[in-house]
């Protein structure tokens, strides 16, 4: 090969990719509005970014790729726990985490409603299935609801069911395998354990779960149906 050949091939090459790089940028950019769900940043998003950075929780939890390791990645977070399992969480962690054990924090209830709203919005950003483990929780979390379309199934991933119990292979491990927990409990039995876990296991570790009479009723059911 000559060396105007090798040449013209170096220009040719630098020139198709900058073309290939200019124009993903291009759709980058054309695509930001909707794959960061800009439109949804309100005024609470806002303020619960600002509750994040205040009680600096970045040195610990990772978020869209910034922030430490010692503790789970927060980018989906709210897929894992849903909105009552991360106050939950917050107000009391020493119940709900294990070994890495997480500092109490004096967030208010107005701090923690708003952190909420910004993890909740941060959970909807596309990313590509990443992190890996929270795409195959929210397949999962899909899966089930999609199961019986029912809302005791929604309530179970709303209400962060999967942060303790796991369903199909997916979801924490501080609380029993309920894939199956309908060939062991009937309806009644697994309203009782909502509504106070120690009435039927007095060795229970589970706090009662955050559900109206009405909720607890149509989860019991979707759980009773896991057979």
């Amino acid at each position: 090969m000559s060396a105007r050949t090798a040449k013209w091939i170096f220009y040719l090459g630098t020139l198709i990719s900058l073309v290939l790089f200019l124009g993903l940028t291009v759709d980058t950019h054309r695509q930001v509005q909707t794959l960061t769900r800009a439109d949804q940043l309100d005024e609470q998003v806002v303020a619960g970014k600002r509750v994040w950075h205040k009680f600096n929780c970045n040195d610990c939890h990772t978020i869209l790729g910034f922030g430490g390791y010692y503790a789970p990645d927060m980018t989906k977070v709210y897929w894992r726990r849903g909105e009552e399992g991360i106050k939950a969480v917050v107000r009391e962690p020493e119940k709900h985490t294990t070994w890495r054990k997480m500092p109490r924090q004096s967030v208010t209830e107005q701090e923690l409603t708003a952190l909420v709203s910004f993890l909740k919005w941060t959970s909807d950003i596309d990313t590509n299935d990443w992190p890996p483990q929270d795409a195959n929780l929210r397949r999962t979390a899909r899966a089930a609801v999609a199961m019986t379309v029912s809302q005791g199934a929604t309530l179970f991933k709303d209400k962060g069911c999967f942060a303790c119990h796991r369903l199909r292979g997916t979801g924490g491990t501080l609380g029993p395998d309920l894939t199956q927990v309908g060939g062991r409990l009937d309806r009644p039995t697994i309203e009782r354990v909502l509504e106070n876990p120690l009435s039927v296991n007095p060795k229970a570790t589970m706090p009662p779960a955050p559900l109206s009479v009405d909720e607890r009723g149509q989860m019991a059911e979707f759980l009773a149906g896991l057979k």
